[in-house]
């Protein structure tokens, strides 16, 4: 069927007032539309400039410097003098064509300060505050002094107020974002990933929105409070951060606030930073359920490379077609496909080709047996990280994704390292760069991306909603490679998943793998809660068809959505517990999952996010009485029993357990 979407038709309320002229000693201060969000601008005797900001009248940020070192030793960093500033309201409620979110509202009063040195360089920054959080950007406008330019480091400051614990990943080891996650104090924090979450009396995420053309940002503590912008070098041999010309606006610089942990994931302070989508009509973005050939080769059971145990073979696809067809899942991925995989293809050892599928891999029979099926082939680009060959293919391969019906394309960037086969920094600009260029080759064919070992998100999906989802972060297949900590999925809400849509790939059933003897860090329980837990518009269910076919378990993965009309978090400690209740996108049905780390523990839901006077049959997927781990992980118990928005109920959960709820109204 055909999706149609009902955009809102809102005039933007835009209100604006300009303030004369300012010297150097005058402070300018700016609210939130509640006032919930404080923020201050001022320029030093110095002329250097900075901010501060607070959040219900508790300091969040302190002092904190602004400005650039740009090529040929000019410094943006003070000489400052306020030449215009000039202050705006903005309030809308626009519609995501698909997401966690059906209407969000854009509400936020903003700041625009025009500075220029002693020496005639002029930089804009904007300021916009929301009532969850102050994000800010520069701006080098047109001007005589700067045409082509260099960045050689952005000065940004975060110099918190408080000496908070924050949780983070390591960046510039070699591994990308696949970490588990560190709690420390923000003064032992070095060089670490953004978002960057912190716990305290004000819960706070620092991270970036709309980033083009740029390099990520990431966070080097300083050995204090104060932590700083770091930009990704543009590769190991060129300190340069970014080429650019003016004019030209860096990336927002955001930080997410609020009274507790779950406010943090219902901020959609960074999609609102992002432009409305350029797309027009994406009615074929279509979120849904895969399954695919992949969790084999991770148990041994099969190989991406050619041989005896090649995996994507015509007659192991059809019965993963066939799977997917008779349970209701929409796409199939399939890795190992075409020719690249035979050798060392991580960096760029071989050339893919991905429009050369191998001899045994029918690709025009399995499309038309998909098709007669009612169900699409998921393509697969692993590139080796070798951006360039990629590159010169990228129209031919995805002509081809389209030709074939494939409608969405796993991307991956394998690398041993943080540069790429030619040098290049994975996370710097030409990485930027080349991962839009893919985005726009996906949109000019109709495909959706799943990408993985990507650049981190900042929002992009509400300007190019074909940016389906990514991966950025250490996923499920690390439980088929000696396991993940069991706190793991209960940090990756309140930490990689603010920015943006995660594709983890959960819905294991065989905890035990009898191809390894590996008993994996989790219940079958735990599983299906994921599907509400993690975030994905793209949900695969990862395990084999054999260890689905007759597991009544598998109804949640059958009914649950990937779509919502709305998102509640009923409650959450980081690294502990969380437990999230999502609507079904233009129904009145609910689904809820509940999951906790290695310690058993009591959930209590309350379900007064239903609708008064409603009764809801809730169907309870749950680990059985007896189940623990890892002596008897897959033991499970299906209930069922009536509830209403007055109902609270208590959830025993075993170490590494979780529940899952559907609610039908009656």
């Amino acid at each position: 069927m055909k999706r149609v979407f009902r955009f809102l038709a809102i005039i933007p309320v835009i209100m604006m007032s300009c303030q004369p002229k300012a010297e150097n000693n005058t402070t300018l201060s700016l609210g939130s539309p509640s006032d919930v969000v404080k923020m201050t601008f001022g320029l030093t005797d110095a002329g250097q400039p900075y901010y501060t900001s607070s959040f219900e009248n508790k300091d969040v940020v302190d002092t904190s410097f602004l400005g650039f070192e740009l090529g040929d030793n000019v410094s943006l960093s003070k000489d400052f003098k306020v030449t215009n500033s000039a202050q705006s309201s903005f309030d809308e409620t626009w519609e995501q064509p698909w997401g966690e979110e059906r209407f969000i509202r854009n509400n936020y009063n903003e700041l625009k300060v025009n500075l220029e040195t002693a020496a005639g360089y002029q930089l804009n920054i904007i300021f916009r505050a929301f009532d969850n959080g102050l994000a800010f950007r520069y701006e080098f406008p047109a001007q005589a002094k700067l045409g082509e330019f260099e960045v050689m480091d952005e000065l940004t400051e975060f110099n918190m107020a408080n000496d908070q614990s924050a949780w983070w990943i390591p960046t510039y080891e070699g591994n990308r974002y696949e970490y588990e996650f560190t709690k420390s104090d923000v003064s032992d924090l070095k060089m670490v990933h953004t978002p960057l979450t912190m716990e305290g009396q004000t819960f706070v995420s620092i991270h970036e929105a709309a980033l083009y053309d740029y390099p990520s940002m990431v966070i080097k503590g300083k050995g204090s409070k104060k932590l700083k912008c770091d930009l990704v070098p543009y590769s190991k041999t060129n300190p340069v951060k970014a080429y650019l010309k003016a004019p030209f606006s860096t990336p927002w610089r955001t930080i997410q606030m609020g009274n507790q942990a779950g406010d943090l994931i219902m901020n959609y302070m960074i999609l609102n930073l992002n432009e409305p989508n350029k797309l027009g009509d994406v009615s074929w973005v279509e979120p849904g359920k895969y399954v695919g050939v992949w969790w084999e080769m991770f148990i041994n059971l099969g190989t991406w490379h050619q041989g005896p145990k090649h995996a994507a073979n015509t007659e192991n696809v059809k019965k993963y077609i066939d799977f997917a067809a008779a349970n209701g899942f929409r796409g199939i991925l399939v890795e190992g496909w075409n020719y690249g995989w035979d050798g060392e293809w991580m960096n760029g050892g071989t050339k893919f080709d991905f429009t050369k599928p191998y001899p045994d891999y029918d690709i025009e029979e399995l499309s038309r047996y998909a098709a007669e099926k009612g169900v699409y082939i998921i393509g697969h680009h692993e590139t080796g990280a070798d951006i360039e060959n990629y590159d010169s293919q990228l129209d031919d391969a995805y002509k081809y994704l389209a030709d074939h019906g494939m409608k969405t394309v796993k991307t991956g960037y394998v690398e041993n390292g943080d540069t790429l086969p030619n040098g290049l920094y994975h996370h710097g600009q030409a990485f930027v760069q080349h991962f839009q260029r893919v985005i726009e080759a996906g949109a000019k064919h109709k495909t959706m991306i799943v990408a993985h070992e990507p650049i981190h998100d900042t929002g992009k999906r509400r300007t190019y909603p074909n940016m389906v989802s990514r991966e950025g972060a250490k996923g499920q297949e690390y439980n088929a490679m000696g396991g993940t900590a069991m706190n793991h999925v209960t940090v990756i809400p309140f930490t990689r998943s603010l920015a943006g849509p995660f594709d983890y790939t959960p819905g294991l059933f065989g905890i035990k793998v009898k191809s390894t003897g590996y008993t994996t860090p989790t219940t079958i329980a735990r599983e299906l809660a994921l599907y509400l837990v993690i975030y994905a518009p793209m949900q695969m269910a990862n395990d084999l068809p054999e260890n689905y076919e007759g597991h009544p378990m598998l109804q949640f993965i059958r009914d649950v959505k990937t779509d919502w009309e709305t998102t509640n978090v009923l409650s959450g400690e980081i690294g502990k517990h969380v437990a999230i209740a999502r609507q079904a996108r233009g129904t009145e049905d609910w689904f809820v999952g509940a999951i906790t780390n290695e310690d058993a523990r009591t959930t209590t839901i309350n379900f007064d996010f239903l609708p008064a006077g409603a009764t809801y049959e809730a169907t309870i997927y749950r680990n059985a009485d007896d189940a623990s781990w890892p002596n008897n992980p897959e033991a499970y118990a299906i209930d069922k029993q009536e509830v209403t928005s007055e109902s609270v109920i208590d959830f025993d959960l075993i170490g590494a357990g979780g529940v899952a709820i559907s609610l039908k109204k009656k």
